[in-house]
């Protein structure tokens, strides 16, 4: 290629901008001592054609460093080169004159020719480091879609990995692991009935970033909890990455999405990045603002203070860090179509740049309350790798959260645990105790009985210990406390009545989890029982341990059944959406209160059992035509004759028993029993519910 002339060129905004005229190029680098622009022609070439060293009377200005490439297309690819100073331990700073970086607000980055190894070394590795792409796509036809942001009670979110849900041979997808392939399956997903996927990492991310024992087992980062580009899609999961078709590969899929109702929540790693600690690689941030970008050590700055559990934190209370992280979840809304963002190990947000938790921490509230992010769903993982946890606490009224405590809960309430009457009213009814007090909502709290990271629904009702022997750590890593019950044998077993318990404790932990006030998750997989067997950390595992598998059994299908018609049922009770808490009194429009509890006999709730297992309760219709639904938890090992709720004028239908097989598990009204005796016969560990009519 030739070589083009340069102009001083303009330091916002930062990244690549392109015009008519050629590309402006601009980074942060306020104590950089000099700067080289280095341009490729191709993602495979080894070395650049042009290497542009700016001149620091022309291309700096205050902390920016901006150079005007004339006539430069779109198309070409590039990085940049600091050098400065490089006393890690006393200012903190690691400038390598010869290291090459990758912009961190690069809106496409290619990787195929990356080494993480060469990263970690000091010196050159221009051959082989990632790259920005100079893209030129603005002119992307969105055909009038935006956002949909559905209402949070109406919510039905489904975390899903958008690689693994199509790679197994059974997606019979074109492309496999692909943006493009989960437009193949909108079609499931529009028949499951959810209201939104919750995209498992999706910015670029290093995959190479994983433990030397799971490298010499060729794994990889598989999760993607491992980001390094926080404008960019990931590579990995497009057609064509070489040729720039990242950003309208990933619009596509939320125009898709969003055509057919679905909107996409992206679960975002803004605590740590892939350049982990002191013998990590050097991406981007550490080779241009290694001090400012991460948390150090005070009396040591080659030491990184690790709060993620990943090696590094980012300050992001630091001014500019704030305002570049508050800036990409703004890009991806405006630019991206985006509906909300789950943060992962959120309270490192309302970390200080001394470590210490702020309540007014200025990045949790600017997300907040950002124009461009007021209608945005923000969810926050409450809780750190260094023990700060502040689920019902955290800085902000908004955010949602996830709720481990309505998790632990209503595993333990299922799994057999005696003397949680209490515990479980109050989960399923919003978690008051955590959010009430501050003049919260039930939708604050996201609730979840699993999700990525520990066991899949069908390995939480078959294993009473994690077996993650595959990951290469001796089984030492991943949560030792699950809250979990074999049903009597450990790992898989031919036994049909374990078998069959096994489905019942798998329903009656959805049937709770649709049947309370909040937000709803689950976790892509569980609505056909996929195992990844008994590995409750299957963060490497790119692999058909960790995929989707599309060839459904029978009982697969009886339990996809079930989840399609419990989704049904919730979206169309609206007394399981509340948007405030539950009083025990009539809400205007009702004629019943909105919640009566209950024990074995009406209106005598067990709270003071400490053995108690049982628990009832009705709920009022919140609308004219509603049914009211009455609600019987019983998680004993008896069979149990429970009073129902008499009325002169309507009569109980059976709508869900966990106990019976499918189809009648749980029944459409048009196909619905009458139950026309006072009492109920609800089996042992089995949850019920009866529609009024």
């Amino acid at each position: 290629m030739k070589t083009y002339t340069i102009r001083p060129g303009r330091r916002y905004p930062f990244g690549v901008t392109v015009d008519a005229g050629g590309v402006n190029f601009s980074i942060w680098g306020q104590r950089a001592t000099s700067a080289e622009l280095l341009l490729y022609e191709q993602a495979q070439s080894t070395t650049p054609f042009q290497v542009i060293r700016l001149d620091p009377t022309l291309h700096r200005t205050f902390y920016c460093w901006h150079v005007y490439v004339d006539g430069l297309p779109a198309g070409v690819y590039y990085n940049w080169r600091f050098d400065g100073p490089n006393d890690t331990q006393q200012s903190g700073f690691r400038f390598d004159s010869q290291k090459a970086l990758l912009d961190p607000w690069a809106q496409a980055i290619t990787h195929n020719r990356w080494d993480r190894q060469r990263a970690s070394q000091p010196g050159d590795n221009s051959e082989c480091a990632m790259r920005g792409v100079v893209l030129n796509d603005d002119n992307y036809d969105w055909e009038g879609d935006q956002p949909l942001n559905h209402p949070l009670e109406q919510s039905v979110i489904y975390e899903l990995h958008v690689g693994g849900f199509t790679r197994h041979p059974s997606a019979q997808v074109a492309h496999p692991g692909t943006f493009s392939a989960v437009i193949e399956k909108i079609p499931y997903l529009k028949s499951l009935g959810i209201t939104d996927v919750e995209l498992l990492p999706v910015m670029a991310f290093d995959e190479q970033d994983v433990p030397a024992t799971a490298a010499a087992r060729g794994l990889k980062n598989y999760w993607g909890y491992s980001t390094h580009s926080f404008f960019a899609p990931h590579p990995g999961y497009c057609i064509a990455p070489d040729q720039g078709t990242q950003r309208r590969e990933f619009r596509d899929m939320v125009k898709a999405l969003h055509r057919a109702g679905i909107g996409v929540i992206l679960d975002v790693v803004l605590n740590h990045t892939a350049e982990g600690g002191m013998q990590g690689p050097t991406i981007n941030f550490k080779g241009i603002a290694n001090p400012g970008f991460y948390h150090l050590e005070p009396h040591d700055r080659r030491l990184y203070r690790d709060y993620s559990g990943c090696g590094n934190t980012v300050n992001c209370n630091h001014p500019l860090v704030s305002r570049f992280l508050v800036s990409c979840l703004e890009y991806w809304v405006r630019e991206m179509h985006i509906d909300g963002f789950r943060f992962d190990l959120a309270s490192v947000l309302v970390r200080g740049e001394d470590g210490a938790p702020l309540y007014h921490a200025p990045t949790p509230w600017s997300i907040e309350f950002s124009p461009t992010l007021a209608r945005s769903t923000i969810i926050a993982e409450a809780w750190d790798a260094a023990g700060l946890y502040e689920v019902g606490d955290f800085p902000g009224f908004r955010w949602a959260e996830w709720n481990d405590r309505y998790r632990d809960g209503i595993r333990r309430f299922v799994r057999g645990d005696r003397g949680l009457i209490g515990e479980v009213a109050t989960r399923v009814s919003g978690s008051s105790d955590l959010y009430e007090f501050e003049g919260r909502l039930p939708t604050n709290s996201v609730n979840f009985i699993t999700c990525h990271d520990g066991f899949t629904l069908v390995d939480l009702v078959s294993y009473n210990q994690k077996h993650n022997e595959a990951n290469g750590e001796d089984n030492r890593d991943g949560a030792n406390d699950n809250c979990s019950w074999n049903c009597g044998s450990e790992r898989n077993t031919n036994d049909p009545t374990i078998l069959r318990l096994r489905q019942q404790q798998a329903k009656n932990l959805l049937a709770i989890l649709f049947l309370s006030q909040g937000v709803t998750m689950i976790l892509a997989g569980d609505e056909v029982l996929r195992s990844q067997g008994g590995n409750n950390n299957g963060y490497c595992q790119d692999n058909q341990l960790s995929w989707f598998d599309w060839a459904f059994s029978e009982s697969q299908q009886n339990m996809l059944r079930f989840v399609q018609q419990l989704i049904t049922f919730r979206q169309r009770h609206r007394c399981l959406q509340w948007t405030r808490f539950l009083t025990g009194k009539p809400k205007p429009g009702s004629r019943l209160p909105d919640v009566t509890w209950h024990g074995v006999e009406l209106n005598a709730p067990l709270w003071g059992d400490p053995n108690a297992q049982i628990l009832a309760y009705t709920l009022g219709a919140a609308e004219e035509n509603e049914e009211d639904l009455h609600i019987i938890l019983n998680m004993s090992e008896n069979t149990v004759e429970m009073a129902l709720p008499q009325f002169s004028d309507r009569t109980w239908y059976r709508a869900i028993d966990t106990e019976r097989t499918s189809p009648e598990d749980i029944v459409p009204p048009p196909q619905q029993s009458p139950v026309g005796t006072p009492r109920y016969t609800a089996a042992a560990r089995s949850v019920v519910v009866l529609e009024s009519r």
